[in-house]
């Protein structure tokens, strides 16, 4: 091997390893500071684009469930209202069935109708006020459907006629339908102002509405339920595709950070190794004064 003084050969090679021992040391300590293994396209860009793929399923997934729950609380809030208006029907019921006796009195009549006036008061409150959001589907003046976004996949395709590129898909939907139990054909009878039982024949008659809004009401509550049970097999579902998404996210991007910790160790040892080793190098040319004192 040459003494050279002008190139160092030695000091080069030395320098080397160890600006390559700090590159791999930089990337550790920021891998154990992040506790990501890659946060940047830089590093992998196969990993980060998959990642931010996934991670933007994850906020869509945020905004469905946001969608979900405000759909469930409408049609929770329906669903409330319209129990309290089957009990208030018993008692309309329990009233016309009094008031339909032929020994009742005329006051009793009065009585009772007083009563199911009440209740009728009561009854229209309760599809009236029945409102979420300024939604409400049991009223058909100022009422109105509510719909949710139900899933990212399940929706129709946009293709790529448009410039879209192939595989996008439109958001599934779901949308529960306005009830309409205030309405003038197809809601109910009995709270309406003709229905009275203040006569035999008027208590009569309600009794015999009160059957058929009984049959409307059954209809809304299994309609109702049912959203609502399908309102919460989405938020299930989605709660657990969030959670797969945020899991997945982790393989592709976390760092070991045990490993991370015995790399960083590793290397610091090795930079302590590579600064002396340059240090080394760098004093042999001073060994070729050696050669030139007497």
């Amino acid at each position: 091997m040459s003494n050279l003084v002008n190139t160092n050969v030695g000091a080069a090679v030395a320098l080397q390893y160890l600006n390559h021992t700090n590159r791999l040391l930089d990337q550790t300590q920021a891998r154990v500071n992040s506790g990501l293994r890659v946060s940047s396209t830089r590093e992998d860009s196969a990993v980060y684009n998959l990642a931010q793929g996934l991670r933007g399923d994850e906020i869509g997934l945020d905004a469905i469930t946001s969608s979900l729950n405000t759909a469930k609380s409408v049609v929770d809030t329906a669903i409330n209202a319209t129990e309290a208006i089957s009990d208030l029907f018993n008692q309309m019921r329990s009233a016309a069935l009094k008031a339909e006796d032929p020994g009742a009195s005329a006051d009793y009549r009065t009585q009772y109708q007083n009563d199911y006036l009440k209740f009728q008061e009561d009854v229209k409150s309760l599809i009236k006020t029945a409102s979420f959001n300024n939604i409400n589907i049991l009223q058909t003046s100022g009422g109105g459907s509510v719909s949710a976004l139900r899933s990212l996949y399940g929706g129709s395709a946009l293709g790529s006629g448009s410039g879209i590129p192939a595989g996008i898909w439109a958001p599934d939907t779901v949308t529960v339908d306005n009830q309409k139990l205030d309405d003038a054909t197809a809601g109910f009878n009995s709270i309406k102002t003709t229905s009275k039982i203040d006569t035999q024949a008027g208590a009569k008659q309600a009794i015999i509405d009160l059957a058929k809004d009984k049959v409307i009401l059954d209809k809304t509550l299994t309609a109702l339920g049912a959203a609502s049970r399908g309102i919460d097999r989405s938020l299930q579902f989605n709660s657990k595709l969030t959670d797969t998404l945020h899991s997945g996210i982790g393989n592709l991007v976390d760092a070991d950070l045990a490993k991370e910790s015995a790399n960083l160790q590793a290397l610091q040892v090795k930079q302590q190794l590579g600064t002396q080793a340059l240090s080394i190098a760098n004093q042999a040319p001073q060994a070729l004064l050696q050669l030139f004192r007497g």
